[in-house]
C-alpha cells in the first residue's frame, strides 16, 4: 500500500480523526541546482556523474565555494539534504592537490563514522580508477574504540583521512600526538558533523578538545580549517564559532528537494475527563505503528527513553503474536481493513538505542537499508544522519523535548521525493499538551539555541591539565579564547601538578589525565550487562553508563533488551557488571530516587511583587532508594521495593522562586496552605510513645523490631498535612494524631508508604507547572533542567519556637514525584529559629551550569504569569498531568491540588 492510501484510510477513520489535534501538509519542494565549481579538482568533477550527480544543490555549491576560498564553513540544512557532499568535495579536493595534506572527520558516534567510511571508500575507489599515483581509498580509515590494536599502528602511518569521534581524539590521539606527528603536521581540514549535538556539557568539553587539537597542530606547523554541519538550530553560526573559535561562513538555504510530508499531532483520547487522564501514549503509538506496518510502510518509532523504547518494542511484538492467535485486546484500535495483514516475524521489528553492542546496531542498520527490518523502535540514537534507507513513516511517542529534535526525528521519514508521514503522539504531560494546544511553537517558532561554555571552570581545569600533559605551557600563552588560562595554570602550579622551569610550565602530575575526564559527563567505563544461565554460558548483551546503572540495572530491575526481559540479580559497581537472567514477566521496573538541595552561594536576588527571585550555586544530592514494579499495558503499580545505594552530588547553578511570608500567611488564614514542614502539635511526643508501645516496638507493616540505636518512625495513615493544622490558628493536630491514624513503621516500609501515597499540594503543583514551562521559555531541552520543592515552616513558628519535625517531609523531587524523606534519630529535633521560606528550585543538570538559571531569574514574572494562565485555562476539575500534575484517587477527598495551586498563583501574580 502506498503512503497516500494509508493516509486516506486514516482520514476516513472516525476514531483516529477524533484524536487528531492538527494535520498539516507540508508541500513538496523542487530542487534548486547550481553548477559544479570550476575550481574543483577535475577528477572530482569527472567522478560525480558516475555517482548520479550532474549538478549540485545550491547549498552544496555555496558550501564548496566557501571552503575552497579558504575559510571555515557551517552548513545548516534539513535532514537528507546532502550535507555530506558539502565537506567531502573540498576535503577530497585538498587531498588530491596536496600530497602532504591530511583531514580529520569528527562524528558524535562510532556508528555515524562507520556509516560514512563506506561512502568514502566507494567515492575514493572511483577517483583511484582515474588517477595515477598512490591510491586514496587505502588511506581512509576509522579509528575508534572498536579498532583492533593490531591495526592501529598501520593506520597512524598511512591515514590521510581519519574518521573518529571526540572521545577518541581526546583520550586516544591527542595524548599520543608524537605518534601522529606527520598526520597532525599535515592536517588541513577538520569536519565536525552533526554539530547541533555538541551542546551543553558535551559541547563545552568538545570545544576544549578542539582547543587542544589546534594548539598541537600549531606546534607541528599546521593551521586547520573547519567544516561544520548541523540540523536546524537557532544559532548555528554562534555555536560553530564558539566550538572552533574561528569565524565561519554560514550556508543555510537548502536547495535539496523535499517530498510532500503530512505532519499529524495526535492527542490520545481522554479516559477520565474529570482527572484529565488520557490513554497512554505508548499504547496509542503502538496502534498507529501497527497500522503503518500493516499497510506495508517501513516505520520508525522514537521513544524518549531507553525504557519507553523497549516497552514500545515489546508491545509491538506482542500485538503481532496476538494476531497469530487471533486474540485482540479490548482497547486495541486499528483502521478499517488493516487487521487483515500477515503478522510480522519478531526479527522484522527491532529496537535501537545506546547500550546495544556495535555488531547488533550495524546489523539493524543493514536490515533497515535492505528492507528486511520493517519497523524499528529507537531512542534519539537514530535521530542523527545514519543511512537507514528510505523510511516512509515516523512516529514520535511523546514530544522529544525540543523543537530541533522534533524536526530532526520527523526528518527521518521522507528522505526521498515521495510522500511521507510524521506523527507526534502526545503524552498527558504539561509540555506535550502545551505543544498540542499551541501548535505555533512547533510550526512557526524558531528552534532552540544550542549553548556551550568552554570556560566553565570545572571543565577548563581538566582540559588545561590534559593540554599541559601534551605540551608544556609558556607563560603568557593563550588556550583558545579562554580568559582564565593564566589563573588555571597558577592553580595547577600551586597544586604541584605543573613544574616551572624558566618561562615554561611542565606537567609533573600523575600521567595521562585525559583518561580521568569523560566528555559526556559520565565518569569511567561503562557497566556491562552480563547474561547468565540458559546453558550457553555468560554473555555480554549490552552496557549502560555508570551514572545510569543504579537507575536502569539496580538489584531487582527488569532490564529490557530488544524487547526481552532480564532480571538483574546483582549490580556490582566495583566490577562494573550487572548479572542478569532471562525471565518471562508481565511487569517492568522504575527506580525511585530521593533528591535534596543545599544552597552554596547567591549570585543575585530581587524582590518581586509577592515573591523573591534568586539564582546561585547549589549542591543537588540524589540517592536511589527503591523501585516500583509496574504492570505492562495497564501501567498500574504492583509494589514498591527498597534499595540502598550511595548518594551522589552534583554542584551546579539554580534559579529559585521564594514565596513571600505575606502570601503564605494569607493562604494559611484562608485554609489554602498545606506546604509547611509538619509541626505535629504539642501532643506529638506523647502520642508517638503510645504508638511505639502499642505496636510493641515492631514495624506494623513487616514486623521488623527496632534496631539498636534507632527508633522506628510513626506514620500518619491519612497524611498530617491534609488536616491543615497551623499553630495559633486551630487545633487540628488533635484529629490528625489520633491513635487509629498512626502506625509504627521501619524506615524501608515508611519509604514504601510515602512513595505509594504522597499527596500533591499547592507548592507541588506550582513546581510541576514551572518546571514544565521553563524549557519552553528558555528554548532548551527539558533534560537540561531538574526541579525541587523545599518547604518552610508555618508563619506562626517564625518567632523563635522549636519545630517538632520528627518524620518531616522536607522537600519534593519533581524528577520522580517523591518526597525527600529524612527521618530523625530522636522523637523531635529543634530547627533554626528562622527556617527557610518555601522555595521552588529549577536547577541545571550540568556541573557549574551553562547560564539557564540567570535567564530564568530574568524571566521570573513572565514564568509565573504563564503558569497562572495555563492552570486557569485547563478544563480539568481537580488537577491533571496537563496542568499541576496527576492527582491520586484518595487525594480528591483530601487536597485539591489545582485549587491550591491556583490560589498560590493568584497571590504570587497579583491576579
Amino acid at each position: 500500500m502506498a503512503v497516500s492510501d494509508l493516509l486516506a484510510r486514516l482520514r476516513g477513520d472516525p476514531r483516529f480523526m477524533s484524536t487528531v489535534a492538527t494535520w498539516r501538509t507540508l508541500p513538496a519542494r523542487p530542487p534548486l541546482y547550481a553548477p559544479v565549481p570550476a575550481r574543483l579538482h577535475p577528477a572530482l568533477a569527472t567522478a560525480l556523474p558516475g555517482r548520479g550527480i550532474e549538478r549540485l544543490y545550491r547549498h552544496q555549491h555555496d558550501a564548496v565555494e566557501a571552503a575552497l576560498a579558504g575559510g571555515s564553513v557551517a552548513v545548516v540544512t534539513p535532514t537528507a539534504s546532502g550535507k555530506t557532499l558539502c565537506y567531502n568535495l573540498p576535503v577530497l579536493h585538498t587531498l588530491l592537490t596536496d600530497a602532504d595534506a591530511r583531514a580529520l572527520y569528527l562524528f558524535p558516534t562510532k556508528a555515524l563514522a562507520h556509516d560514512q567510511l563506506d561512502e568514502l571508500h566507494d567515492f575514493a575507489g572511483v577517483l583511484d580508477a582515474q588517477q595515477a599515483g598512490p591510491a586514496l581509498a587505502p588511506a581512509i580509515a576509522a579509528y575508534d574504540g572498536d579498532t583492533p590494536a593490531a591495526h592501529r599502528s598501520a593506520i597512524r602511518k598511512r591515514a590521510r583521512l581519519l574518521l573518529t569521534n571526540p572521545d577518541m581524539l581526546h583520550v586516544g590521539i591527542l595524548p599520543y600526538h608524537t605518534q601522529w606527528a606527520e598526520f597532525l603536521g599535515g592536517l588541513r581540514w577538520v569536519v565536525v558533523d552533526e554539530m547541533h549535538t555538541y551542546r551543553g556539557v558535551f559541547g563545552s568539553h568538545v570545544a576544549n578538545v578542539l582547543r587542544r587539537l589546534q594548539r598541537i597542530c600549531r606546534h607541528y606547523g599546521s593551521e586547520v580549517r573547519f567544516i561544520c554541519t548541523s540540523a536546524t538550530i537557532a544559532n548555528p553560526a554562534q555555536l560553530a564559532e564558539r566550538l572552533i573559535e574561528q569565524p565561519v561562513t554560514l550556508v543555510n538555504e537548502s536547495g535539496a528537494p523535499q517530498g510532500e510530508k503530512h505532519v499529524i499531532l495526535v492527542n490520545p483520547p481522554l479516559i477520565d475527563p474529570e482527572k484529565g487522564i488520557r490513554r497512554a501514549a505508548t499504547l496509542e503509538a503502538t496502534d498507529l505503528a501497527t497500522a503503518c506496518l500493516d499497510a506495508g510502510v517501513q516505520t520508525i518509532v522514537f521513544g524518549r527513553s531507553r525504557l519507553t523504547t523497549e516497552l514500545l518494542l515489546t508491545y509491538l511484538r506482542e500485538k503481532q503474536r496476538r494476531r497469530q492467535r487471533h486474540a485482540w485486546a479490548a482497547d486495541e484500535w486499528a483502521p478499517e481493513g488493516s487487521g487483515d495483514a500477515e503478522p510480522l516475524p519478531p526479527d522484522a521489528l527491532r529496537g535501537y538505542r545506546g547500550g546495544y553492542l556495535p555488531a547488533e546496531r550495524r546489523a539493524i542498520e543493514a536490515g533497515l537499508r535492505s528492507g528486511d527490518v520493517r519497523g524499528v523502535v529507537a531512542t534519539n540514537a537514530l535521530e542523527l544522519g545514519i543511512d537507514i534507507g528510505g523510511l516512509e513513516a515516523v512516529i514520535l511517542c511523546g514530544y522529544p523535548g525540543s523543537i530541533a529534535s522534533t524536526w530532526q526525528q520527523m526528518g527521518r521519514a521522507g528522505r526521498t521525493t515521495g510522500a511521507a508521514l510524521a506523527m507526534l503522539v502526545a503524552t498527558g504531560g504539561v509540555l506535550d499538551q502545551y505543544m498540542i494546544q499551541h501548535t505555533e511553537f512547533l510550526f512557526e517558532r524558531s528552534p532552540e539555541h544550542a549553548l556551550i561554555d568552554a570556560d566553565n571552570l570545572m571543565l577548563l581545569v581538566d582540559h588545561v591539565r590534559c593540554a599541559a600533559f601534551e605540551l608544556p605551557f609558556r607563560r603568557g600563552e593563550t588556550f583558545g579564547a579562554s580568559r582564565y588560562v593564566g589563573d588555571v595554570l597558577d592553580l595547577l602550579a600551586d597544586e604541584r601538578a605543573l613544574h616551572e622551569h624558566g618561562d615554561l610550565l611542565f606537567w609533573s602530575g600523575e600521567s595521562y589525565p585525559a583518561r580521568r575526564v569523560g566528555l559526556r559527563s559520565v565518569g569511567g567505563d561503562a557497566v556491562v550487562i552480563q547474561r547468565n544461565g540458559g546453558g550457553e554460558g555468560p554473555a555480554v548483551i549490552g552496557e549502560v553508563d555508570q551514572a545510569s546503572a543504579q537507575m536502569l540495572a539496580h538489584d531487582g530491575a527488569i532490564y529490557l533488551h530488544e524487547g526481552r526481559s532480564y532480571l538483574v540479580e546483582r549490580l556490582d559497581g566495583a566490577a562494573l557488571r550487572a548479572d542478569v537472567v532471562a525471565v518471562e514477566v508481565d511487569y517492568y521496573t522504575e527506580a525511585v530516587a530521593e533528591t535534596s538541595i543545599e544552597r552554596l552561594g547567591l549570585h543575585a536576588s530581587r524582590a518581586a511583587a509577592h515573591s523573591v527571585a534568586a539564582h546561585g550555586e547549589v549542591a543537588v544530592h540524589s540517592q536511589v532508594v527503591g523501585y516500583r514494579r509496574i504492570k505492562r499495558m495497564t501501567h498500574e503499580t504492583l509494589g514498591v521495593h527498597p534499595l540502598d545505594y550511595p548518594q551522589t552530588t552534583l554542584e551546579t547553578n539554580a534559579y529559585w522562586c521564594e514565596v513571600a511570608p505575606s502570601v503564605q500567611q494569607a493562604l494559611e488564614v484562608a485554609g489554602l496552605w498545606f506546604d509547611s514542614i509538619n509541626d505535629y502539635g504539642p501532643n506529638w511526643a506523647a502520642q508517638r510513645a503510645r504508638v511505639r508501645a502499642r505496636d510493641q516496638y515492631r514495624c506494623a507493616s513487616c514486623g521488623a523490631p527496632e534496631p539498636r540505636g534507632r527508633e522506628h518512625d510513626v506514620h500518619h495513615k491519612i497524611p498530617f498535612r491534609t488536616f491543615g493544622y497551623v499553630p495559633g490558628l486551630n487545633e487540628r493536630y488533635l484529629e490528625a494524631n489520633r491513635l487509629d491514624n498512626l502506625m509504627l513503621v521501619c524506615r524501608a516500609c515508611h519509604r514504601r508508604l510515602e512513595t505509594a501515597g504522597r499527596l500533591h499540594t499547592g507548592l507541588d503543583g506550582l513546581g510541576y507547572v514551572l518546571s514544565s514551562l521553563a524549557p519552553l521559555h528558555l528554548m532548551c531541552d527539558r533534560s537540561d533542567l531538574g526541579a525541587y520543592v523545599e518547604r518552610g515552616a508555618a508563619i506562626g513558628l517564625r518567632d523563635g519556637g522549636a519545630l517538632a519535625a520528627s518524620g518531616a517531609q522536607a522537600g519534593t523531587s519533581l524528577d520522580d514525584d517523591l518526597d525527600f524523606y529524612a527521618p530523625p534519630a530522636e522523637d523531635s529535633r529543634a530547627v533554626d529559629a528562622a527556617p527557610a521560606a518555601p522555595r521552588i528550585y529549577i536547577f541545571e543538570r550540568i556541573p557549574a551550569g551553562l547560564g539557564f538559571s540567570a535567564l530564568l531569574y530574568d524571566m521570573h514574572e513572565e514564568l509565573l504569569d504563564a503558569a497562572h494562565r495555563l492552570v486557569a485555562a485547563c478544563t480539568c476539575e481537580h488537577g491533571c498531568p496537563a496542568c499541576v500534575g496527576p492527582v491520586l484517587e484518595d487525594q480528591l477527598v483530601q487536597l485539591e491540588t489545582k485549587r491550591l495551586t491556583l490560589a498560590l498563583l493568584r497571590e504570587l501574580t497579583g491576579a
